[in-house]
């Protein structure tokens, strides 16, 4: 076996221990290793991310299902705007090149990230805005799940970090709430961009059958630690992470760009 696969394989838990822990961040890694480490075109990659990140969220999900954590009627109706959006951007991204699609990539990243680090503003009287339990207005709801979606089919990611700080940040959901219910909506959107995306692009399936079952592992454990860690230390290391990610992606692919429009 390649030392480069291996080193692939033995990346892919930390895929699994992201979604599992965070409800996010799958794709986040396993774009760029599918990309960097493995050699893949990007939508090759992006075509595979959301493959191992759709079954490794599913088998997530179980476990946080059976500790209370998943909100299903706010996941419901975020994940089907979102699968809407997910298949347009599986078809959209097709005609993007490469490079580009991994600046955009790159620059939700850093957008979201920064929101996470810096969190929820407090109103005058101490407390934070939709910290209750009532429900987002359906509108925006469908609004913000049509973007992440887009996102979804368009640059490989499972929505994690989108849907993540939408759920905390907009939606007041505790961090191990919003991650688990996040696995919900990241099983449907990367069902339909994958949909999307296999009508122009073929998998090369016994890498990334492997990487996913690695990866499905490392779910399970992350799953085990999500609730165990502070909020606010979940809600900060889940941004830097996203911020450190984001900026490594940018400064490999801005090159990349300058240099196809030489």
């Amino acid at each position: 076996m390649e030392l480069t696969l291996v080193i692939a394989l033995v990346l892919a838990v930390l895929v699994g221990i992201s979604l599992g822990l965070l409800g996010g961040g799958g794709s986040i890694l396993a774009t760029p290793i599918l990309t960097y480490v493995l050699g893949m075109e990007p939508r090759l990659a992006i075509a595979s991310s959301m493959f191992i990140v759709g079954v490794t969220s599913a088998v997530g999900l179980i476990a946080h299902a059976r500790a209370g954590r998943v909100r299903w009627k706010t996941g419901f109706v975020f994940g089907v705007a979102g699968m809407a959006g997910a298949f347009a951007g599986g078809l959209l991204g097709d005609a993007i090149p490469g490079p580009v699609l991994m600046i955009m990539f790159a620059t939700m990243m850093i957008a979201t990230s920064t929101a996470m680090i810096r969190g929820r503003k407090k109103r005058p009287d101490g407390a934070l805005p939709n910290s209750g339990d009532a429900a987002r207005p359906i509108a925006r709801i469908l609004l913000t799940g049509l973007f992440v979606g887009l996102a979804t089919g368009l640059v490989g990611a499972g929505g994690g970090f989108l849907i993540v700080p939408a759920l905390n940040l907009l939606g007041g959901l505790p961090m191990a709430v919003a991650a688990a219910t996040s696995l919900f909506v990241i099983v449907m959107n990367t069902a339909s961009g994958l949909s999307g995306a296999l009508l122009t692009v073929p998998i090369d399936w016994p890498i990334v059958l492997a990487f996913t079952g690695i990866a499905v592992a490392g779910s399970l454990l992350g799953a085990r630690l999500a609730g165990r860690i502070p909020e606010r230390a979940l809600r900060r290391g889940f941004g830097f992470f996203v911020l450190a990610m984001g900026a490594l992606v940018m400064a490999q692919e801005i090159p990349n760009a300058l240099a196809s429009l030489a």
